[in-house]
Formats: structure tokens, sequence, C-alpha cells
């Protein structure tokens, strides 16, 4: 859930800027267009692809994820990702161009500053990798529940009904759905 939250929060925050003609004149291809684009990717698409990862992997695997290590690898990805994009919007602002081999010095700080932070990006890269070991070499000592949540009287629909993983040939002959509750009044 933290990677849903964080996927929808970050890129939101530097699009202000971007579609005013003046704004968009000053910054072209300066650095505050390779932080916006990649504040986009990164914190997009890389964490629903970590959003949809701890959402699905009891029910592909059979076993759970270690949670408290799922929070830090949030944690230690989230604040690394804006340590080393955020400080390319203050460089793109005092006019650090894109696409060139040698910048002065004045830019050193702010870019030593993103380099650090993408070195804790993969130190939480890392901590990824552990929970997938974990979670893959974990045995039959932490299975899954059908219903991750516990929540069987509100989890209806099939793909939480059936054991995790679910085995092949689930349903010798398909179950009627029916509605239970009326969600739209």
């Amino acid at each position: 859930m933290l990677f849903a939250v964080g996927l929808f929060c970050s890129p939101r925050r530097t699009h202000r800027n971007s579609p005013a003609n003046r704004a968009r004149h000053a910054l072209h291809d300066t650095y505050y267009v390779v932080a916006h684009f990649h504040y986009v990717l990164s914190m997009g698409a890389v964490f629903a692809l970590f959003a949809g990862f701890y959402y699905w992997v009891g029910k592909i695997t059979g076993r759970t994820y270690p949670e408290t290590l799922g929070k830090i690898h949030f944690w230690i990805t989230f604040f690394g990702v804006n340590l080393t994009f955020f400080p390319m919007h203050f460089l793109g602002l005092s006019g650090m161009p894109r696409r060139i081999p040698d910048y002065p010095d004045a830019y050193a700080g702010w870019n030593a500053l993103s380099s650090f932070g993408s070195y804790i990006s993969v130190v939480g890269i890392c901590c990824f990798f552990v929970v997938v070991t974990i979670t893959l070499s974990s045995g039959n000592q932490n299975k899954c529940a059908p219903s991750p949540w516990a929540l069987e009287q509100n989890s209806t629909t099939l793909e939480w009904m059936v054991q995790s993983p679910p085995a092949f040939h689930t349903f010798g002959e398909l179950p009627a759905i029916k509605e239970t509750k009326s969600y739209v009044k």
C-alpha cells in the first residue's frame, strides 16, 4: 500500500510548473525536465511494479513476504529516489543544461547530493532482493491464507476464495457468480 500511495503523490509535485508557457520555455532542455521525467517514471511506473509485487506475491507463491522488510524497502527506496531526483529541479532552475559532458563547478554540490541519493536507491533495490529471497526460500513456514487480509466476508471475488497458490484446475465446473452486495445505490 505504501508503494501505491508513493506512486500517486510524488510525480504530481513537479507537474504543476510544466504546463505554464513561460516556465516551459525557460526550463526547456535543462535538468528540470530530466528531474520531472524521472520522477514520473521512477515513482510512477517502478513504484507501481513494486506495489503489484507486494499485492500479488502471496497469491502467486503461496508464501507471505516479511512485512517489516517490505516497509524498510519502501522507505529506503522512497528516500533514495527523492534524494536523487529532487536536487535536479534546483539544477534545472539554476540553468544547468542537459546533454552536456562538462559542467561548471557551481553545480557540483547538487550533483553530489543526487549521486548520494542514487546510492541509497541501490541499497533499497538490494533490500527488495532480500525480500524476494526470503519470500521464495521460506518453504512452508510462511504459508499465505486464501485472503491475506483475513476478511473472508469482504473478499468475495474468486481469486480470494481459492488456496494460495491456486491449484491447476481449481474448479471442476465454473461456479455461479452472483452479486452479494450492492455497491451502487
